[in-house]
């Protein structure tokens, strides 16, 4: 094997962590945000619009972090160090 091929290997490994954990951590925040504002209108429904836009507004922040993560894993798939600048 050469340098090329354990850096492409390594990168997609990389990959594949970094998207498996940022999945993983964005469905495990979302159901506890969605749990936890099933609860708050059962207990509250006179605020199910506050409870809504707060809802909506936490489940929007933490699958950024998801996003973040496919971002992060496209650089690990697509950066070529061994490709010149301009060819």
């Amino acid at each position: 094997m050469n340098e090329q091929t354990i850096i492409a290997m390594v990168s997609i490994l990389g990959a594949a962590f970094t998207m498996a954990v940022g999945a993983l951590g964005a469905a495990i925040g979302e159901s506890r945000i969605g749990a936890a504002a099933m609860d708050a209108l059962a207990r509250q429904p006179d605020e199910a619009s506050s409870i809504t836009r707060t809802l909506m507004i936490s489940l929007a922040m933490v699958e950024s972090t998801a996003i973040f993560c496919l971002v992060i894993a496209l650089v690990f798939l697509f950066a070529n160090p061994f490709k010149a600048v301009g060819s």
